[in-house]
């Protein structure tokens, strides 16, 4: 580390406290990643990526809800409320709240589903949107919204969470069941439905539900079934006329009844029973695409009749069947033609582990700026309580902090290169006080060097050292005594010796006063500090008790912030006064042992030379 000249201490503390300053301001005004509000103290980066180093869809997507899947690997739970109220979804500019609902929220399992909507999600670009959580607010309303989750076209949504009690329809349109099912709790995605071929769940006819000849149509469900013969999943209409969706011995089938007879889309191969499969149907005016998995299965070539009736899920009335036995999760109906990429976004977000490669959570982040920080809990709201005067008597407690601490480092760093310079001065006069003779000569290098035992380099380091500086003032009081001028005698009177002794003592006292410079600042700061806070705290009550005289009304809620916010000021003059107060105390030890070694060093050097130079 470099060491400082012993005159370059002003200099340096003058230097200190403007850097210092820009210090602070920097911390303060850092741009730090932009915080969508500072009353949520954590987030993750969340990125919906369709490209090919992702879930590889080609095809637009548009407007979709995403579901996420939260778990103790992507997702603190114990940051979060027990209700998981203090989740929000933001877009990417950190600025618009996505819409957003939460299926379930178990911190006990660990587990949550959580769906927000994204107005656009293109196919050749990853979407970013941030997660929300870690608020300590008791009430935190205005967050999830199920009707707000959907786009419009979506006019039925069954997530099957009810413990009891028909489905309830998540979408504004609000087409709920007329009957219960037999609830599953553990299905692909929170609760399911289960059917055992006798309980067919019935969904009513509706305005947003009326199908027209040839309308626009997507269904889409994740159903998982048990091995049988021909069963339906979902069906509307009757025999004349008619749209039915079901399983053949395992083949998905689509079936259309109308007045040019019954037609049904051609046999693919057979899906295994008894794990989930997506199935889903697109109709867009005389053609009809029945998905599995996200990928195309078979099309037929036909238009949806117009229907305006109840459909019914789990259908039993199939000739020579024993109706549809499974489960079924995740309903979904729209009266819009959803592209092949929305459908195989819906497969692959919603199918479990498929969704890692589409989904990726972003390490989480804190809240680090102080504006955050500060406007959280109980500090927030003494902030934001201060009164003008208030914030006067804590900026010039700020002030005096900052010279403070200025001081302390710039003295401390001060005091060690002067510790360091003595004790180096001193294992070298050790060797020099055997034989004094050397000072009484005319070569000034000679002196420096302490007799040539120290190099230039040595020298430099030795400036730091008061007991150095006293050194040159003794040696050079000597060389003007002895020396020819004087007949050549080597000898000091006793009155000699007490005019060097006096140049010592005065050398002694300059070095004192430069090792105590500055710390008058800090006992400023110790005994100012204090009362600055006080009488900020005096006049911040006044002020409080002055407006509640002037309310006419005395609330406790009303009093207590007023009051928090004036005892901030004494505990600001206590932050400014109590390590000061511990600095100083240290700082002036230090500065006692280097005076100490200085009276020790002159009562060494005047005995060494009485010695040497005594009369004879």
């Amino acid at each position: 580390m470099k060491r400082l000249p012993t005159d370059s201490l002003p200099r340096f503390a003058s230097l200190r406290l403007p850097v210092f300053a820009l210090l602070a301001l920097w911390l303060a005004a850092s741009p730090a990643r932009a915080w969508w509000d500072d009353a949520w103290t954590a987030r993750k980066l969340i990125t919906v990526d369709p490209t090919a180093r992702g879930a590889a869809i080609s095809e637009p997507i548009g407007p979709v809800t995403v579901l996420l899947r939260l778990h103790d690997g992507n997702f603190p739970f114990s940051a979060a409320k027990q209700d998981g109220s203090d989740l929000r979804l933001i877009a990417a500019d950190d600025k618009t709240p996505l819409p957003f609902h939460i299926e379930r929220f178990d911190p006990i399992l660990n587990e949550a589903f959580v769906w927000v909507r994204l107005p656009d999600l293109p196919p050749s670009v990853p979407t970013n949107f941030w997660l929300y959580y870690a608020n300590a607010g008791e009430h935190l309303d205005g967050g999830a919204d199920s009707k707000a989750s959907y786009d419009p076209d979506t006019v039925l949504v069954y997530h099957f969470d009810e413990r009891s009690g028909a489905p309830r329809d998540s979408t504004a349109a609000a087409n709920h069941a007329l009957n219960a099912g037999a609830p599953v709790q553990g299905s692909l995605i929170g609760g399911g439905l289960r059917i055992d071929g006798h309980n067919p769940v019935t969904i009513p006819g509706s305005a947003s539900l009326a199908w027209a000849e040839g309308a626009a149509m997507t269904w889409s469900a994740w159903v998982k079934f048990a091995p049988q013969a021909e069963a339906v999943i979902f069906r509307r209409g009757d025999d004349s006329q008619g749209f039915s969706l079901g399983l053949d011995r395992g083949v998905p089938f689509v079936e259309v009844r109308g007045p040019f007879g019954v037609q049904r889309t051609p046999a693919g191969p057979a899906i295994p029973a008894n794990a989930w499969r997506h199935i889903a149907v697109v109709a867009s005016g005389a053609k009809i695409v029945l998905y599995v998995n996200g990928e195309a299965y078979t099309t037929l070539t036909s238009a949806l009749p117009a229907l305006k009736g109840p459909s019914v899920l789990g259908y039993e009335g199939v000739t020579g069947g024993s109706g549809y036995s499974g489960e079924i999760d995740e309903l979904e109906i729209s009266k819009a033609v959803r592209t092949p990429g929305f459908v195989k976004f819906l497969a692959l977000n919603q199918g479990g582990d498929a969704s890692t490669k589409l989904l990726n959570f972003g390490d989480e982040e804190q809240a680090t700026n102080w504006l955050s920080w500060l406007s959280n809990g109980y500090v927030g709201i003494i902030l934001k309580s201060l009164t003008i005067d208030g914030w006067v008597v804590i900026g010039i407690l700020l002030v005096m902090a900052a010279i403070s601490w200025a001081v302390m480092v710039a003295k401390a760093l001060y005091l060690n290169a002067v510790a360091a310079g003595n004790a180096s001065f001193i294992r070298e006069w050790r060797h020099l006080a055997a034989d004094l003779t050397t000072l009484d000569g005319d070569d000034a290098e000679k002196i420096r060097s302490l007799g040539g035992r120290v190099d230039p380099a040595a020298q430099r380091s030795l400036r730091n050292s008061p007991i150095y500086r006293i050194y040159h003032i003794g040696a050079e009081e000597i060389r003007h005594r002895v020396s020819a001028r004087n007949g050549g005698s080597k000898a000091l009177s006793a009155r000699s010796i007490q005019a060097i002794r006096a140049s010592l003592d005065g050398g002694v006292v300059r070095e004192t006063q430069k090792l105590n410079s500055l710390l008058v600042l800090l006992t400023i700061a110790i005994s100012g500090g204090p009362f600055l806070g006080l009488l900020g705290t005096v006049v911040g009550v006044m002020i409080t008790f002055a407006s509640i005289a002037a309310a006419g009304d005395v609330n406790v809620n009303a009093i207590a912030p007023g009051i928090a916010a004036a005892l901030a000021a004494t505990v600001a003059g206590l932050i400014v006064a109590i390590p000061s107060l511990f600095g100083y105390n240290y700082l002036l030890s230090r500065v006692k042992d280097a005076t100490n070694e200085m009276h020790i060093f002159v009562d060494e050097f005047v005995t060494k030379m009485a010695e040497y130079y005594s009369e004879p």
